[in-house]
């Protein structure tokens, strides 16, 4: 039985630590917050609750193992799944809408081929195609397996089958998701669908390779599932579970450094001066420095991701119950879709006067205080670690008043969470959020391999391999239990 250290309680290590304990180790949580689960946090004022981090769950397969792993209760019977039907309403900047059907294909297909025109869900529906053969090509790899050694495979092999497409008399496959959604999708609406989904993890598609086309694919394929309660709910369910399984946990516990010793991991310090031997110490990928005893990553390694923009989120208090029929998820598109990526990954000092936002209107009782109020939560991709420009509030507001009609008469108060308030509760730096590992690009989009350059010490989470998002922190920690319990011979579960 080893001792094994884990610093920080987010998400990601939560799972690491959960399985870490079945497999017979003890296992020790230091958190310099006073909670757990990370980035999945609730605000809670006069009878309403919102989620202001992740608030919906995409492929619960990942987490749905983690309890079979590590003990007899399964997911469902410590949170209530819901499957979100549509899976998401779109507002299109020339005033059209669509309601697309949760995990159908041809559902999909059906609701674009009618609200878009003909030929819009046929070409959406062979995008999808395509989008599922590049993730039979790299799930794998790039999500249930250690970042391999010659990782460059993974950053110069494009997995995404482009259509050849003829300009300027020569034939040229799309690179990036931009010209996915100009040369294969030839729909501005149906491009902004596409791009959306690398927006919200704060990628610019005018830049990020094909090879996103997964992420689409996993939301259609796989469905999109909210937790009743809100996901702080999943947080409690696998705190809980690490709670059953003898996992200590030490909250108010900064961790300064990293003990080292004959070359390998000895341990940890923490901020008022005590030491806590360990064999092994897993840390987050934030963790870095030579302050923290944290060796630079090997010549060969990813090297870590920097400058990923932020979200700002509203949280909105409503009178007036939600309306029957209503979508839990609309997405905004918006009008100057130049001049929002310009604003948040080139020059322009400030975003257009109506950015792409995202509204949240869960159908959940336990988050309101009666039936005549309503929670709703509004969030956009911001830049990271800068002041706001004055207005974006507002802006976000009058985007989402293009989704909940009557918006403004309704509001009780609001709550602004900003990228200070990320940063905060998970030590990114300026409050950044990771986007998943993705391949191709040449390597842009991997995340460093969960080893370190010091024998003992493993990284977990978003700013590790696989990278940011729910399921890859449930990934992310399955793969650091495995090295540990199996060695470096581990790759990955069958």
């Amino acid at each position: 039985m080893a001792r094994i250290a884990v610093i920080g309680a987010g998400m990601g290590a939560l799972a690491a630590a959960a399985r870490l304990a079945v497999a017979g180790h003890r296992v020790a949580v230091y958190e310099r917050t006073e909670t757990y689960g990370g980035a999945v946090r609730r605000f809670e004022r006069d009878g309403f609750s919102f989620d202001t981090g992740p608030g919906l769950l995409p492929l619960p397969a990942v987490w749905r193992d983690l309890f079979v792993k590590t003990g007899k209760e399964p997911l469902e019977a410590c949170v209530e799944l819901v499957q979100v039907d549509p899976s998401a309403r779109h507002v299109f900047a020339d005033g059209s809408e669509v309601s697309l059907p949760n995990a159908s294909r041809a559902g999909v297909v059906s609701a674009l081929e009618e609200t878009l025109g003909a030929g819009a869900g046929q070409r959406w529906g062979d995008f999808l195609v395509r989008a599922r053969e590049a993730w039979d090509r790299t799930r794998r790899p790039l999500l249930e397996e250690p970042l391999w050694p010659n990782w460059s495979v993974l950053a110069e092999r494009e997995p995404y089958p482009s259509v050849p497409h003829k300009r300027l008399l020569r034939t040229r496959r799309a690179g990036t998701l931009a010209e996915i959604g100009a040369w294969e999708l030839r729909d501005p609406r149906l491009a902004a669908l596409l791009e959306g989904h690398a927006l919200a993890y704060g990628l610019d598609p005018r830049a990020t390779p094909a090879s996103a086309a997964v992420l689409p694919y996993m939301e259609h394929a796989f469905g999109m599932w909210y937790v009743r309660g809100g996901m702080r709910e999943l947080a409690r369910a696998v705190y809980e579970r690490c709670l059953a399984r003898r996992v200590e946990f030490r909250f108010g516990a900064e961790v300064t450094r990293v003990l080292e010793k004959d070359g390998r991991a000895a341990g940890v310090e923490l901020a008022d001066g005590r030491v806590a031997e360990a064999d092994f110490v897993v840390a987050p990928g934030t963790l870095s420095g030579a302050a923290a005893g944290v060796p630079p990553r090997g010549d060969g390694d990813v090297a870590p991701r920097r400058g990923l923009p932020s979200r700002l989120t509203v949280l909105l208090a409503l009178r007036g119950e939600r309306p029957e029929g209503a979508a839990h998820r609309t997405v905004v598109h918006t009008e100057d879709r130049d001049g929002e990526l310009e604003s948040f990954f080139g020059t322009a000092p400030a975003g257009p006067a109506r950015p792409t936002v995202t509204v949240l209107r869960p159908d959940d009782p336990a988050l309101v205080p009666d039936t005549g109020h309503e929670a709703v939560v509004v969030s956009s991709v911001v830049p990271a670690g800068t002041d706001l420009p004055a207005g974006r509030v507002e802006a976000l507001i009058t985007a989402a008043e293009r989704a909940v009609p009557g918006l403004r008469d309704r509001v009780l108060w609001h709550e602004v969470r900003t990228p200070a308030d990320i940063a905060a509760e998970t030590g990114a730096e300026g409050g950044s959020v990771p986007a998943p590992a993705l391949a191709a690009g040449e390597g842009r989009l991997l995340h460093p391999a969960n080893t370190t350059g010091l024998r003992g010490l493993f990284t977990v989470g978003g700013w590790s391999h696989p990278g940011g998002g729910l399921p890859h922190a449930g990934m992310s920690g399955a793969l650091v239990s495995g090295l540990i319990v199996e060695g470096p011979g581990f790759r990955g579960s069958q």
